[in-house]
C-alpha cells in the first residue's frame, strides 16, 4: 500500500478508537479509570497492527511515528491548557484534571513515538516491549483493582494480582501480535520460538513496575523490556 495512504488509515484510525472511549467516558458509560486504561491497552496494538500496511521503505517509520506523534502533541496542549477538550481529560485523567494527561499519558504517547523509529519492523523488540507497556501496564491497575489479593511487600501499593495482570496481560498481547507479524512473514522463524523470549520479558516487566516510580513506569517498564529484548534477539 502507498505510505501516505497507510498513514491516513492508521491516522483516522487510532482518532475512531480515542474518539469514541472519549465518548463513552463523557456520556458516563464508562469511569475515567477504567476508559484510561483501555485506552491504554487498545491504541497500541491498533497502530502497532496498522504497521503491516506500510511498505518497506526508510520512510515509512517516520510516516508511522507522525501518528503518536500529532496524538502525543494533542495531549501536550490538552494538559498545559492551550487545547479545552473535556471529553479527552474525562477519558485520560484520574480526577478530571488536565495536568495529569502531562503525566502517563504524554510518556505513553512518547515511547511509541520512540520505539517506531528505533525499531519498526526491523526487529521485535520494540512490538514486544510497546505490548509490555499497553497488555502489562494497561491490565496491571485493571486486574489489581478487580481482584482482591495480598500487598507485595516492598511496595504496598502493588498487589500479587496486578503482577501477576502484568506478566499475562504483557505475555499474551506480545504472543498475538508477533504470531501476527510472523504469519505475514515481517519476522522469520517459528512463531513458538519467540515464545520464551518474551515470557523472560515479561516476567521482567512485571518485577519493574512494582517499584515505586508512578507515572513514569510508562517509561521505565517500555525501556527494560526493550533492554532486555536485546539480549534474548
Amino acid at each position: 500500500m502507498n505510505n501516505y495512504i497507510a498513514l491516513i488509515i492508521t491516522f483516522a484510525l487510532a482518532m475512531l478508537f480515542l474518539r469514541a472511549m472519549d465518548y463513552i467516558a463523557h456520556r458516563g458509560w464508562m469511569d475515567s479509570k477504567l476508559s484510561r486504561k483501555v485506552i491504554h491497552i487498545g491504541t497500541g496494538p491498533l497502530f502497532v497492527l496498522c504497521w503491516l500496511l506500510f511498505s518497506d521503505t526508510p520512510s515509512a517509520r517516520w510516516l508511522a511515528a507522525l501518528v503518536p506523534f500529532a496524538i502525543t502533541v494533542q495531549f501536550a496542549l490538552i494538559g498545559l491548557g492551550v487545547m479545552k477538550d473535556e471529553a479527552s481529560v474525562e477519558a485520560m485523567s484520574r480526577t478530571g484534571d488536565p495536568k495529569e494527561i502531562l503525566r502517563g499519558p504524554l510518556y505513553y504517547g512518547i515511547m511509541f513515538v520512540v520505539l517506531t523509529l528505533v525499531y519498526w519492523k526491523d526487529s521485535p523488540i520494540g512490538i514486544i516491549a510497546l505490548m509490555m507497556l499497553c497488555g502489562g501496564d494497561g491490565i496491571a491497575d485493571i486486574v489489581g483493582r478487580r481482584f482482591v489479593s495480598a500487598k507485595l511487600p516492598w511496595s504496598k501499593d502493588k498487589s500479587v494480582a496486578g503482577s501477576l495482570g502484568v506478566f499475562l496481560g504483557g505475555f499474551v498481547m506480545s504472543a498475538v501480535i508477533i504470531y501476527i507479524f510472523v504469519a505475514a512473514g515481517v519476522f522469520t522463524g517459528a512463531f513458538t520460538s519467540y515464545l520464551l523470549p518474551i515470557a523472560g520479558i515479561a516476567f521482567a516487566s512485571a518485577l519493574v513496575e512494582t517499584l515505586h516510580y508512578k507515572d513514569i513506569d510508562n517509561i521505565s517498564m517500555t525501556l527494560a523490556a526493550a533492554l532486555l529484548g536485546h539480549w534474548f534477539f
